[in-house]
């Protein structure tokens, strides 16, 4: 049997941030009077993201919970941000990324989609997002666009695990060589979804990566839906 199922990633798969996530925190820094160049920002948010357990105190990664932790480091621990400051500071930062106007759906994106509900294909979201994932789709309009959405927040599964892509075959109702997923991370999607058997497509739309061995990778949503489509229609001819 063929091609029954597309899972894709969301974060700079089909969408992307507009400005760039590391600019929002910057200028959530201006407006506590701190002035922190975006690259030197970008490193303290990689930092803390890396440092920081995927579980403190029961809070899964991407909640507030956990996002409160990883603020106070960045804010607090490493720009000396007075902590009474820090709970304001959050609420607003926690509200712009709720906005749908933050986030830019890439080219193609709805027209993959078009193809994949035409095809009979069940699409699936497989994201490590922030519980505010589903709200955020059905502000863009691509929640009625898909037949489900696991959201490592809401889930607390989170790619490469394996629990996360098996629990989308489960509601895929399919088998692992009947299902693809895409999306940008080598090791979250390609190879997360390798280890369960997946086809898997690397996205990237920056360009920077020309060819990885045995991964087909695109460069666009355009090139994605192509590659669906002739893996779709090679089991169906």
């Amino acid at each position: 049997m063929g091609l029954r199922a597309v899972f894709l990633d969301v974060g700079n798969t089909l969408l992307r941030e507009e400005p760039s996530r590391f600019a929002q925190y910057v200028r959530a820094a201006q407006e506590e009077g701190l002035t922190v160049p975006e690259a030197e920002m970008r490193r303290l948010m990689i930092e803390a993201h890396a440092a920081l357990p995927q579980e403190i105190d029961g809070a899964w990664r991407y909640t507030d919970a956990w996002f409160a932790h990883y603020i106070r480091r960045i804010f607090h621990q490493q720009l000396g941000l007075p902590a009474e400051r820090l709970a304001p500071l959050s609420t607003r930062l926690f509200a712009r990324f709720s906005e749908a106007g933050m986030f830019q759906v890439h080219a193609g994106c709805w027209e993959l989609l078009d193809e994949a509900r035409r095809r009979g294909l069940r699409v699936g979201i497989i994201s490590n997002w922030s519980p505010r994932l589903p709200g955020l789709l059905h502000s863009l309009g691509l929640a009625g666009q898909v037949d489900f959405v696991l959201c490592s927040a809401i889930e607390r599964l989170e790619k490469p695990e394996p629990a996360i892509f098996l629990r989308a075959l489960e509601l895929a109702g399919c088998a692992p060589h009947e299902a693809l997923h895409a999306g940008d991370h080598m090791e979250k999607d390609v190879a997360g979804a390798r280890t369960v058997g997946l086809h898997a497509v690397l996205v990237d739309h920056e360009g920077t990566t020309t060819s990885v061995r045995d991964t087909p990778v695109v460069h666009d949503l355009h090139a994605l839906r192509a590659r669906i489509v002739a893996l779709h229609s090679a089991h169906t001819s």
